[in-house]
C-alpha cells in the first residue's frame, strides 16, 4: 500500500511532498522534523531533512533525537513497502545508534536491509541499517533498528 502509493504519487508535481504529508498524517510525531522522501523501494528508503531552528540544540547543530527520529522514519517506511501487507505486520524492537559528528547542515537518510529477509511463518527480527549523511556526503549517525516482522493473525 504503501509503496503503491510512493509510486503514484512520486511521479506528480509535488508528489514526494503530498507522500510525506500522508505518511506524517498517520504517524504525526515524525512531521516535527519536516521529513520529505525523496526514494523508496523494497529494501531501500531515502528521506532528507532540512536543518530548521526546531530541530537543533544549544550548540546550533541537529539535535541528536530529530537523527533518531529520521532514522526510525525510514526504517519504518522501508519496512512497510517491503513486508508482504496481507499476510505480515513489523513494529520496531530496539534501536542501537552511534552518533559519529556534529551535524551543522541539512541531512539524507538512507535505509537499507542489513540482511535481505524472507517472510515466512514464523517471526523473527529484521535489521534495518540506517546512515544519515551530512551535505558534504559525509556519514555523521549510523543506527541498527530492529524490527519485529510476523505473520499477521487470522481474521476473525
Amino acid at each position: 500500500m504503501v509503496l503503491s502509493a510512493w509510486q503514484r504519487l512520486s511521479k506528480l508535481p509535488f508528489g514526494a511532498r503530498l507522500f510525506t504529508r500522508v505518511v506524517c498524517m498517520k504517524a504525526p510525531y515524525f512531521a516535527s522534523i519536516s521529513p520529505l522522501f525523496v526514494e523508496l523501494a523494497p529494501g531501500h528508503c531515502v528521506a532528507t531533512v532540512k536543518k530548521h531552528r526546531a530541530i537543533t540544540n544549544h550548540l546550533g547543530t541537529v539535535h541528536a533525537i530529530a537523527l533518531c527520529n529520521l532514522a526510525e522514519l525510514v526504517a519504518g517506511i522501508m519496512l512497510e513497502a517491503s513486508v508482504p501487507p496481507d499476510t505480515h505486520r513489523w513494529i520496531p524492537k530496539g534501536m542501537t545508534v552511534s552518533y559519529l559528528k556534529k551535524v551543522p547542515t541539512d541531512v539524507r537518510a538512507v535505509a537499507r536491509f542489513a540482511t535481505p529477509p524472507d517472510y515466512d511463518d514464523q517471526g523473527k527480527e529484521v535489521p534495518a541499517a540506517v546512515t544519515i549523511y551530512d551535505t558534504a556526503g559525509e556519514a555523521v549517525f549510523k543506527a541498527e533498528i530492529r524490527m519485529w516482522v510476523s505473520p499477521k493473525p487470522p481474521s476473525v
